[in-house]
């Protein structure tokens, strides 16, 4: 294992101390660990809060979307850990306004598990919550058990829509909707080319052949829909987009944001020649795109391989997609 590092127990602590100081005016650690991130303003009186949580290991998610029109509070695990029920409960107090609280992330049973244990307790406190958990990955089960399917890069687009909401005064149910609305919009598909490493576990997470891609694979290494032969980028995006696109449904003349995301290795260069199989192939279908993401959005460590997520919009997520935000790490292309 060759990473700038020190104690691998501390790769999580560590990291969140750098990004704080390098963004002061944008975030700040509490909890009884530190291992909550909150905006600057997090319990703002009378507005929704909105938490997150995950493990480390994803950088900008979780911890990088708190920001003014996005996420207040984040809980944050080890490398691919969940955070555990007592820093939930900490993100939880720290976004609460008074108004409720939107318990919003990614559809993995360990995070299910403490933010829903946390959310009770802090009921009793009257501290009123509501979950939505996003499940935008395609290669994790079919339609017909979309119950079970994983949240990856497509949940951004719920934290910038449910906080843009949220700013905008929104009350619970109201932030909670279209929260929902905008996890049940999206869809993604990934591809991984090699793997990463875990700091504390030194070794990687599978192996892969050098002339092998793993299409669907997941962001902890979770086995995909098939492992082959190392094909063209025009060969891999093609059939990622079309994917995406048919569990969309999309129609000529709807209109949709792209996102095509680096999983940690891969470089902007490679997700450009990715994004421009994306743009023709809609093009060819009379289907619009309105804000286009490209970049490092949800990583995997250092894996290689890159993500496609579409949001299907209507007037009412398209208008909270743009709100401002001033969140560092959002910057549409």
């Amino acid at each position: 294992m060759k990473k700038l590092l020190n104690n691998p127990n501390d790769y999580a602590d560590e990291t969140l101390e750098g990004m704080c100081l390098a963004f002061p005016n944008h975030y700040a650690r509490s909890g009884e660990t530190g291992r909550v991130i909150t905006r600057q303003g997090a319990g703002e009186q009378g507005k929704v809060g909105i938490v997150t949580g995950g493990g480390s290991g994803h950088l900008p998610v979780f911890a990088g979307y708190c920001g003014s029109g996005m996420i207040d509070a984040c809980a944050v695990g080890n490398v691919f850990a969940g955070p555990s029920v007592a820093d939930c409960m900490d993100a939880i107090k720290a976004a609460d306004g008074g108004v409720g609280v939107l318990r919003l992330y990614g559809n993995y049973g360990g995070d299910r598990m403490n933010f829903d244990m946390a959310g009770e307790m802090l009921e009793l406190e009257g501290i009123e919550t509501t979950t939505v958990l996003t499940a935008d990955d395609v290669a994790s089960a079919g339609p017909e058990e979309a119950e079970k399917r994983r949240g990856v890069a497509g949940t951004v687009y719920a934290f910038k829509i449910a906080g843009a909401a949220a700013k905008a005064g929104a009350n619970l149910a109201q932030v909670t909707a279209i929260a929902q609305k905008a996890a049940d919009s999206c869809r993604t598909i990934g591809v991984a080319l090699t793997p990463c490493t875990v700091p504390e576990a030194g070794k990687p997470t599978f192996e892969i052949g050098e002339d092998e891609i793993e299409m669907g694979m997941g962001i902890h290494g979770e086995p995909g829909i098939w492992r082959g032969a190392l094909a063209s980028a025009d060969e891999i995006a093609q059939e990622m987009t079309e994917r995406v696109a048919t569990e969309l449904d999309l129609q000529a003349g709807d209109r949709v944001s792209v996102l095509v995301n680096s999983l940690g290795a891969t470089p902007h260069e490679e997700l450009f020649i990715l994004y421009r199989v994306v743009a023709r192939f809609l093009a060819e279908q009379n289907v619009s795109i309105v804000t286009p993401l490209v970049g490092r959005f949800a990583t995997s460590m250092e894996m290689t391989g890159a993500s496609i997520s579409m949001l299907k919009l209507d007037d009412e997520l398209e208008g909270f997609l743009n709100a401002p935000t001033d969140c560092p790490f959002w910057s549409p292309a």
